[in-house]
């Protein structure tokens, strides 16, 4: 992965060669931001700079030894530590047991040049609706990489994407190695969720806040990139609000989008008109989805509130909505107002945080309903 493959970010970019080449290596750095930022990519972009022996001031040379097994995704010294599903029967309980799968998703997401995300990971190893950790197992290979001897690399990188999906034993063992740091060794870390984070990582990781893509490098990437007529890429760049993976994923009319719009009516009209038997059906439907679908789609009707409030504010430049969703809000956003946004804000907020820890997910949704019933009335 190189510095010129990511988009944007050229800030970011002279900081991390520029502290490379001085030798200021932190030995525990977490990125910061949604996926759709380039967040991934520019960590990964950092490990093969740091250990290209023929590198610019830019970026990577793409030639030396290092480069070219970066490249592979086969330097002996680059740790891969990633969320998955575990399955005993096929004997897959750790990362290492997923590396080939991990190889080959990374080599065709960079050959397509486009960003990814949990579920982009979990669709191909077709574990769409299985809830993907870091488990506890994984404590004890990290540990026996970080004993291992550096092979030939001046550092060893262990890359750590979703820290905030680590089991707290695991947490705790990436946290002692974070206060006892190995010798020539970073340990980079990828997260969209840094809240989420262990509280004592966070604090002993130096950050790096991953912003989103101006709107005009966006739009210029998305009409060189996929071709699109500028009026297009401009009003796709709007909505993606400085995010290529929610741009390509808005021009390619994304069928869970139009289902979530349905389910995020659904819940508001069983809230106002007090249908239980709707709610309970709505319950029912929701339980039946994968667990990382159900918080996407709780992340979707957080979204769909913040819109809708900044209508009632009479905000349109602020707005992001598509076109299905900004003819559903033309009446609902009167709904949406000083007295139930925090309200409702906190309810969809609670709700994802309780499918993320399996809490039965009826429930979860059931109950949702009953508070959104008064709520969506105040």
């Amino acid at each position: 992965m190189y510095f010129k493959d990511v988009i944007g970010q050229d800030e970011l970019k002279r900081y991390l060669t520029g502290a490379a080449r001085k030798g200021i290596v932190p030995h525990a750095l977490m990125f910061c931001g949604a996926e759709g930022y380039g967040s991934f990519h520019l960590a990964l972009a950092y490990a093969q700079y740091l250990n290209c022996t023929d590198r610019s001031d830019e970026d990577a040379c793409g030639k030396c030894p290092s480069c070219v097994k970066y490249d592979a995704l086969a330097h002996p010294d680059l740790h891969f530590v990633f969320p998955m599903v575990q399955n005993k029967e096929k004997k897959k309980e750790t990362c290492d047991d997923y590396h080939t799968e991990w190889r080959s998703f990374l080599k065709s997401q960079t050959a397509e040049h486009t960003y990814f995300d949990i579920d982009t990971w979990l669709t191909s190893l077709g574990a769409e609706n299985k809830a993907a950790t870091i488990y506890a197992a994984e404590s004890d290979k990290i540990l026996h990489k970080m004993n291992m001897k550096i092979y030939e690399a001046a550092y060893r990188v262990l890359f750590i994407w979703m820290p905030e999906r680590m089991n707290i034993s695991c947490s705790n063992k990436l946290l002692k190695i974070i206060e006892e740091p190995y010798p020539n060794t970073a340990i980079v870390m990828v997260s969209p969720e840094p809240n989420n984070v262990l509280g004592t990582i966070y604090s002993r990781s130096q950050l790096v806040q991953v912003r989103p893509i101006p709107h005009d490098m966006l739009v210029n990437q998305l009409v060189t990139e996929l071709n699109l007529d500028e009026t297009l890429a401009r009003q796709t760049a709007h909505l993606a609000n400085g995010n290529y993976l929610k741009a390509t994923r808005l021009l390619s009319e994304s069928e869970d989008e139009a289902f979530f719009l349905e389910q995020f009516k659904l819940i508001m009209r069983n809230g106002w008109a007090r249908n239980i038997v709707g709610m309970k059906q709505f319950a029912e439907e929701m339980a039946s989805l994968g667990r990382e679908k159900q918080k996407n789609f709780l992340a979707y009707c957080q979204r769909q509130i913040r819109e809708n409030f900044l209508l009632c504010l009479s905000e349109p430049a602020l707005n992001y909505l598509n076109n299905d969703e900004a003819a559903f809000s033309v009446n609902f956003h009167k709904y949406v107002n000083e007295r139930n946004i925090t309200g409702l804000m906190d309810e969809f907020s609670l709700a994802e945080a309780h499918i993320g820890q399996n809490v039965n997910s009826k429930m979860v949704f059931f109950d949702l309903s009953m508070r959104i019933t008064v709520l969506v009335k105040a």
